[in-house]
């Protein structure tokens, strides 16, 4: 073999990761995949989207099993969303973070909703379990609680269930904007004008 030939073999080998790296890498490439092929996806499909040997696969996961369990995991790991509601400007007007972190939420229900609808009901037991309260969202409301006529964290709960209930493909037939779901948790949907 030729240096020149030996040097594009090397070049195509994926980059030494540590372990813990080289999962979330591969999990990254999965979760694309899932979304579209559901559990039909293969090793091959896989190793591809991640850049790898189909080998380097099985030094990290046992099994596609495992690999797909982690999948629905990091999926499921409300950690990055905990982080994107806490980057939203203290500075803004409180309606308005309100809006970005309803949006955060929808975007958030049609990611697991899109992922979901294409596993399979051993998969579905996984996540059948109740919702966690969100620290993140609760300390927005409760930086304006003079705002609001409940406890920060009932308010976190009300906006999380209804923009849950107003953006699920399967509840919703059109979602709701973020604006509109704001506006209703705020301020309801009265006139304002006693009868």
């Amino acid at each position: 073999m030729s240096a020149t030939a030996s040097a594009a073999t090397t070049s195509k080998r994926a980059s030494a990761l540590p372990p813990e790296e080289r999962r979330a890498a591969i999990i990254a490439a999965v979760r694309p995949l899932l979304a579209e092929h559901g559990e039909a996806i293969t090793t091959k499909q896989i190793a591809c989207a991640a850049g790898i040997a189909e080998g380097t696969i099985f030094r990290v996961f046992a099994d596609k099993d495992e690999l797909l369990d982690a999948t629905l995991e990091a999926v499921l790991d409300q950690g990055p969303f905990e982080a994107a509601l806490r980057a939203i400007d203290s500075e803004l007007p409180f309606e308005t973070q309100l809006v970005e972190a309803t949006v955060l939420i929808q975007r958030r229900v049609v990611d697991v909703w899109t992922l979901l609808s294409h596993l399979g009901p051993k998969r579905h037991q996984q996540v059948s379990r109740p919702m966690t309260d969100s620290p993140a969202l609760t300390a927005i409301f409760a930086a304006h609680s003079d705002q609001i006529r409940v406890q920060p964290i009932a308010a976190a709960r009300l906006l999380r269930a209804l923009t849950m209930s107003l953006t699920h493909p399967m509840i919703a037939a059109e979602a709701s904007t973020a604006s509109d779901i704001v506006d209703t948790v705020l301020h309801g949907v009265g006139t304002g004008t006693p009868t």
